[in-house]
């Protein structure tokens, strides 16, 4: 259980890295208030979408662009990060490893 609080840990760090840098994107560059730019972020993060609409041009749109696509993949990778340890214990509760450690 270690291994997955360890997992845990980081990517709950990865995760308030990740909303405050959302945050930011779109309290600054499609101006939205503090708290619209966070339910913006953590629907991304969460694998849901956007919420708002942008106003504030071409440099919200291309950052809500870019920031769905980095959200999909921090998404796709805490998802990997926590199933890890789950996979690796069931492999060796079941005895399921590779024919090279057999000895």
């Amino acid at each position: 259980m270690s291994h997955l609080r360890a997992n845990a840990l980081v990517a709950l760090a990865l995760l308030m890295v990740s909303l405050i840098i959302g945050m930011t994107g779109y309290h600054w560059l499609a101006p939205m208030g503090w708290l619209d730019a966070f339910v913006n972020a953590a629907m991304l993060l969460g694998g849901m979408g956007p919420v708002g609409e942008l106003h504030g041009g071409n440099g919200g749109k291309f950052f809500a662009s870019l920031f769905a696509l980095y959200a999909g993949l921090v998404f796709l990778f805490i998802a990997a990060l926590l199933l890890q340890p789950v996979f690796h214990h069931v492999l060796h509760k079941y005895h399921l490893e590779d024919d090279e450690q057999r000895d």
